[in-house]
């Protein structure tokens, strides 16, 4: 994720871009959630139609009970009229049992307008974060990624599904309730105006608050996660060091700080609820009082006034959801801040406006003048030009740092140089369609990651149409046939997570047959057996010999065994080729390469 510096300003002109770039995150948010409405437009115009209308019907209630009172129960003592009873109650039945039914059908429409909402936002952060380039990824940890797509979202989907239905609902009825309360007494639907005032000043109070206490909590909440992992994480550094103690001290500091936090935001509620009680207590004693004297005087009717202390109530009764809203709106704001940002990455490996295809490519790979850094003030590469023939085989030899995996990633077009150019037979490979980049250059890692299900299905993964014969074949091919069959269900036998029920040797081979059926024009082995010991090591020489017939190849080794069978070494020093010929010759001389090959046939005896 992009940041921006800003330095030599003062503290005004700093606060200033706080509040701008704050402005620029909500409009972001904001963007992002009209995005997700706009589909399901519809959907809301239904539900908010059938809350209002249910609003309606609720509200309705006190006054049927005045009109009742007021006007049927006297006609019944009076001339034994039942009439004017037997319609208020039916009419009471009526928008009573009809509320219900909105209230339950607006739960549904509301429910599934939420489940439209998020299946959307869900589909947008797998398939975007999935597209964004490799940069992306290796600087933005997999632990955040996760935490976007599920307890973010998790937190979004409870506000929605949960508090802005409360929001809704408390808001509607309490506007409905106050042009109820002023149609049938004005009088009393003043004194809830001017009891208005403390209770607005209340909910400021608490909005205020329950931020600042929220913002702590989420601070706090995160150390505790972070000393937590990181100490389940190193658990074997802290046993061979005897930090158990120590890390019990820490970590009791920091849940200690994580209640109190904890308990000032109980405190708040603490102090909400009574306050709230308090004023609406007052606000129907005084509308009571108000009332009471009126009816003495015959300016108000009994049944008017028993309508307008409910309408009172029913008033103050919604607001402690609209508090709790309030609460965990700055939960849902804060992820759907972080949901936004994510969708914001713009991929700085784009695909090509017009693609070129090549639908056969023969693995003819060139650098020219290709410079590259990870950013301005790192170039890794800083003129680099190299032509590789189709099928040959390079080794790239040399120091930590010196470039080998960075060209690596330009070939399979992770990265894209910052100047020059690399081509694939003369295409450009920012020009190339993407399909036809990763059918012709696969490449291997020394992780060999395993994906969950069966063998088959992860050496199928570069070719999932791929038949149970051809999988075997591949298998065959690099050696990998016998130890798949021996497992329990051959073929079909679940790796496990990550790979777990097959050694690193074993993950190796799968991952070499992978590519073998894959059958790229150029194959990169970036570190491929650098994880291996060495009886695994020499089990996937064969099986290197067969990969890397007929076809371009890139091997990236500290292991100076797996160079041999290349037909070219290059030897890498700061970003530069300091060194260009065959194992042999390189051997034979007195160069770079040669005193690493002593070296390393030293440290063999």
């Amino acid at each position: 994720m992009s940041t921006t510096t800003v330095t030599g300003t003062s503290g005004e002109d700093r606060s200033d871009y706080t509040r701008l770039e704050s402005k620029a995150i909500r409009k972001r948010s904001l963007r992002l959630l009209g995005s997700l409405i706009t589909p399901v437009r519809s959907q809301l115009v239904l539900a908010a139609v059938v809350i209002v209308v249910s609003t309606a019907f609720r509200v309705a209630g006190p006054a049927l009970i005045a009109y009742g009172l007021n006007t049927a129960l006297p006609a019944v003592i009076d001339d034994m009229n039942w009439m004017p009873t037997i319609l208020v109650v039916a009419v009471y039945l009526i928008t009573g049992i009809a509320g219900a039914a909105l209230i339950g059908w607006y739960v549904v429409v509301a429910a599934r307008l939420t489940q439209m909402v998020m299946l959307d936002l869900r589909k947008r952060i797998f398939l975007h974060t999935q597209r964004l380039s490799l940069e992306f990824h290796e600087s933005y940890t997999s632990g955040r990624i996760i935490s976007r797509q599920t307890s973010d979202l998790d937190t979004i989907r409870e506000l929605l599904d949960g508090g802005l239905n409360e929001l809704v609902s408390g808001i509607l009825y309490g506007a409905f309730t106050l042009v109820a309360l002023f149609l049938i007494d004005w009088q009393s639907g003043l004194i809830v105006v001017f009891m208005g005032i403390p209770l607005a000043l209340l909910m400021r109070w608490f909005y205020v608050r329950s931020q600042v206490a929220y913002r702590e909590s989420r601070v706090i909440s995160a150390k505790v996660i972070v000393k937590f992992v990181e100490t389940m994480t190193g658990i074997r550094a802290v046993k061979a060091f005897r930090k158990e103690v120590r890390n019990d001290d820490e970590f009791g500091g920091v849940a200690s700080d994580y209640r109190d936090v904890n308990m000032r935001t109980i405190r708040l509620f603490g102090t909400f609820e009574p306050g709230l009680i308090a004023i609406s207590a007052v606000a129907v004693s005084l509308v009571l009082l108000w009332g009471a004297i009126r009816v003495v005087d015959g300016a108000l009717l009994i049944g008017t006034l028993l309508a307008a202390v409910i309408y009172v109530r029913n008033f103050f009764s919604p607001l402690q959801e609209v508090a709790f809203f309030l609460n965990s709106y700055q939960s849902a704001t804060a992820a759907l801040e972080k949901v936004s940002g994510v969708l914001e990455e713009e991929l700085t490996v784009p695909d090509p406006a017009k693609p070129v295809d090549l639908w056969t490519a023969r693995g003819h790979v060139r650098f020219e003048d290709v410079r590259f850094g990870y950013s301005d003030d790192r170039i890794i590469l800083p003129d680099f030009s190299l032509d590789i023939p189709a099928g040959q085989t390079i080794a790239l030899v040399g120091t930590t740092g010196a470039g080998k995996s960075t060209l690596a990633k330009l070939v399979s077009r992770f990265y894209d140089p910052t100047k020059g150019r690399v081509t694939l037979d003369d295409v450009d490979l920012r020009s190339l369609h993407p399909k036809d980049l990763r059918r012709a250059i696969v490449m291997v890692t020394q992780e060999a990651y395993l994906f969950s299900g069966t063998v088959a299905d992860n050496i199928a993964f570069g070719k999932p149409d791929a038949t149970l014969d051809e999988i075997i074949a591949a298998a065959r091919a690099v050696g990998a046939h016998e130890f798949i069959e021996a497992l329990p269900d051959g073929y079909g036998t679940d790796v496990n997570k990550r790979g777990g029920r097959v050694s690193a040797g074993q993950r190796q081979l799968i991952s070499f047959a992978r590519a073998f059926l894959a059958d790229p024009a150029v194959l990169i082995l970036d570190e491929a057996t650098a994880s291996l010991d060495i009886p695994s090591e020499r089990q996937i020489q064969d099986a290197l010999q067969t990969l890397l017939a007929d076809r371009t190849a890139i091997i990236i080794a500290h292991r100076l065994s797996t160079v041999a069978i290349a037909d070219r070494v290059l030897v890498m020093e700061h970003g530069r080729i300091i060194e260009d010929d065959t194992p042999e010759a390189l051997i034979a001389g007195t160069g770079k390469f040669a005193q690493l090959h002593a070296a390393w046939r030293a440290s063999l005896v």
